[in-house]
């Protein structure tokens, strides 16, 4: 179905925007999934705030000219699903766990930070763990010093008071 030149613009403007808010792209080939296959993974994408396009290239082009997704602009030719998201990671998290069940999937390039990433550049930052995960992994390593000095003063604490009863028994039946 063909575009007149107001629906191309909205399209272009709609596309720059997501450009704008987004700090990733991962582009995949999507020739051969089904429709269910391709409800699947919209909808995995949608959970993780990622926002999934199929696009005419030339318009993702046109929408992502001067911007850090630029770097990626000669491989978008043939089928391909454009997936955009504010969390550096999860666009490409998304697109590389449906790739792993789906061999019809093939990712084909990224940017992150105004650089194209290749295939395996994808699946790299697809393996870093979330900004949930990370905070979480560095709230207990922050604790950790502190529970351990705090086990060990418990354990100082349980070791003198053990000591002091041992004791008391002692006196009193030396008395």
């Amino acid at each position: 179905m063909s575009l007149n030149r107001s629906e191309k613009e909205a399209v272009i403007n709609e596309v720059t925007g997501l450009a704008a808010k987004a700090q990733t792209l991962v582009i995949a080939e999507y020739r051969g999934i089904t429709v269910a296959d391709m409800t699947k993974l919209r909808v995995a994408a949608r959970s993780n705030g990622v926002s999934l396009s199929v696009l005419k290239n030339t318009l993702a082009r046109r929408a992502v000219a001067g911007t850090g997704f630029d770097v990626v602009s000669d491989q978008m030719t043939g089928p391909l699903i454009y997936g955009f998201s504010e969390d550096a990671v999860a666009a490409a998290k998304v697109v590389a766990e449906f790739a792993k069940t789906n061999d019809k999937l093939v990712i084909r390039a990224g940017a992150y930070g105004g650089k194209a990433l290749d295939v395996n550049g994808v699946k790299q930052l697809a393996s870093i763990p979330s900004k949930e995960v990370l905070l979480a992994q560095l709230l207990g390593l922050m604790q950790s010093p502190i529970s351990r000095t705090a086990r060990v003063l418990a354990a100082l604490a349980e070791k003198r008071g053990e000591g002091a009863a041992s004791a008391a028994p002692a006196e009193a039946v030396a008395a």
